[in-house]
């Protein structure tokens, strides 16, 4: 049998990538039956799906934060878990217990909350830091040790955590390592009047989740992640993403630069987001426009600084060079 030739290779990737818009378009329109007026939280939150990340929300109570994450889940027919966090929630609540059989005497693993393709994390830094850190080994190895024994978690995987700003009331913030751990986080903001409007209407006679009916399934999930993983990313891109959160770990105003999983993660984000745009190959431009997404929440202002990361990183992001793709 004779080798696939490169023009039959890259036939194939493109079909690939149009399968994952294709598919990511259903899911963008089923999410969006509920979530009215935000496109670009939408498709953030796709990208961060198909790039086997974690994804953070961050804003004020009100806006459509848990909705969002129940539309996400509920468009895929997998394992969906929520977990309320608060102040008495226990980390056993969240990995799961061994508990004692009286009639086999013997210890039975009971899973926690973790235990699902998709984890709704409701409102996660109202739990105490102890209880927060019991997501520290499931989102970074996909598995979780209870009693020295090792349980699996099964793919896809995905944690979909909502927070209020650090300012609110019984708010705990969350470590570093939890924050690092998330591969973008993404505020959703308040809707237009129109969008508003069309809210009344459609969300005060019933629930647009009860109607939400699934539009892909897990097994599906899984290949539109492997073709993410076979996008193409040119020297010059990794360099360019290199050189980004480089440049924020020798940043004057910064306390805390991006760690190397930043960049990891970076890259894996600009390769969901080219397929998206039914590319193979990434393109420094699709790195450029997920730098504050996915390293804004990552890093820390010096006090003496005055401004935010947002602004330290449009600065950073203006002053490296950008290279040329063609």
């Amino acid at each position: 049998m004779e080798s696939p030739t490169a023009e039959q290779i890259d036939h194939n990737r493109g079909a690939d990538v149009a399968t994952v818009a294709r598919v990511a378009g259903r899911i963008r329109a089923n999410v969006e039956r509920v979530i009215e007026g935000k496109s670009e939280v939408v498709s953030a939150s796709l990208v961060v799906l198909l790039a086997e990340g974690h994804l953070l929300l961050e804003d004020v109570p009100g806006v459509g934060k848990t909705m969002l994450s129940k539309a996400l889940a509920r468009s895929i027919d997998s394992t969906v878990r929520r977990i309320q966090f608060t102040p008495d929630l226990l980390p056993s609540d969240v990995t799961g217990v061994s508990v004692y059989n009286q009639q086999t005497r013997e210890f039975e693993f009971r899973p926690g909350g973790v235990f699902a393709n998709i984890v709704i994390g409701d409102e996660i830094n109202r739990a105490s830091p102890k209880t927060q850190s019991a997501l520290l080994e499931c989102m970074e190895e996909r598995q979780v040790t209870v009693d020295n024994v090792t349980y699996q978690l099964e793919s896809p995987f995905m944690v979909v955590a909502t927070q209020n700003p650090v300012e609110m009331e019984g708010t705990y913030a969350l470590p570093e390592a939890q924050r690092d751990r998330f591969m973008a986080r993404v505020s959703i903001g308040y809707p237009v009047p129109a969008a508003e409007i069309a809210m009344l209407g459609s969300h005060t006679q019933l629930n647009p989740l009860d109607d939400l009916e699934p539009v892909t399934d897990g097994a599906e999930l899984r290949k539109l992640c492997a073709i993410v993983g076979q996008v193409h990313v040119a020297e010059p891109v990794q360099r360019y993403a290199v050189a980004l959160t480089s440049a924020t770990r020798d940043h004057p105003d910064l306390l805390l630069g991006a760690s190397p999983r930043a960049t990891l993660h970076l890259v894996r984000a600009a390769k969901a987001y080219a397929a998206l745009h039914q590319r193979d190959y990434v393109l420094p431009d699709d790195v450029r426009a997920l730098v504050q997404p996915v390293l804004a929440h990552r890093l820390l202002p010096r006090a003496e600084a005055g401004l935010g990361t947002a602004a330290i990183l449009d600065r950073i992001a203006a002053q490296v060079p950008v290279p040329d793709h063609r």
